[in-house]
Order: structure tokens, then sequence, then C-alpha cells
């Protein structure tokens, strides 16, 4: 913790920066969004917006939780276990990229199928 006013006045200088670094991602997050000239795939949302949007996130959220929350003062145990958290979020998104892109193509699934008749 900050116990001179030197160090105090340091971490204040850093919180403003972080909030000027959030503001200015919520905007380009939002001119990504509406903006056309800045519209990177074709018109409306698309993966590559979607791309976008979680890169920003991704940064807005790391600097929240290294500086706001402090964790870029912790044990490395606490790296550790945001590290697996990380690596199973990109699983997930993976394991969701995998399903999108060889989805089940079953009768059944889509309500399509017609009944089977049981002969006795």
């Amino acid at each position: 913790m900050a116990d001179s006013p030197d160090e105090i006045r340091k971490a204040v200088r850093n919180y403003i920066i972080v909030f000027i670094a959030l503001l200015v991602g919520t905007i380009v997050t939002v001119l990504v969004a509406t903006h056309p000239a800045l519209d990177v795939g074709g018109h409306g949302l698309d993966v590559k917006d979607v791309v976008i949007g979680l890169i920003i996130a991704s940064i807005k959220a790391s600097l929240v939780a290294f500086v706001f929350m402090h964790l870029n003062h912790e044990k490395s145990a606490v790296y550790w276990i945001f590290g697996g958290s990380f690596i199973f979020a990109i699983a997930l998104f993976v394991l969701t990229a995998l399903a999108k892109s060889d989805p089940i193509h079953d009768p059944f699934f889509y309500g399509d199928a017609q009944p089977v008749s049981v002969q006795h």
C-alpha cells in the first residue's frame, strides 16, 4: 500500500491513466459497432466484429483486474488460477467454434422427422 504522499500521487496517476484507457476502449468499441467506416467485415455484425470486440473487452478486463483489483501485487498461485481459467475459457470458445463448423444433421434434432409406426 502507499504510505508516502509521493506513492499516493503515483497510484492516483496510475488509476487516472487506466481510467482514460478504459474510456478510450469503450469509445473504440462503440465506434467499431456503430460507425460504417470502422466496420471491418461485411455490413452489420459478423465474426470479425465480434473478434475485435472480444479483444478490446479482454484488454479492458485485464486492466481492471490488474490495476483496480490489485492482481499485479498478488502471489504466483493467483496467476496460476487465473491462467487456468483463461485457458478453460479459450477451450470453451474453441469447442463452440467446432460445434458451429460441424453442426448436428439429425432430423430428430430439428423436429423434422416423421414418427415411426410400430407394427404389432
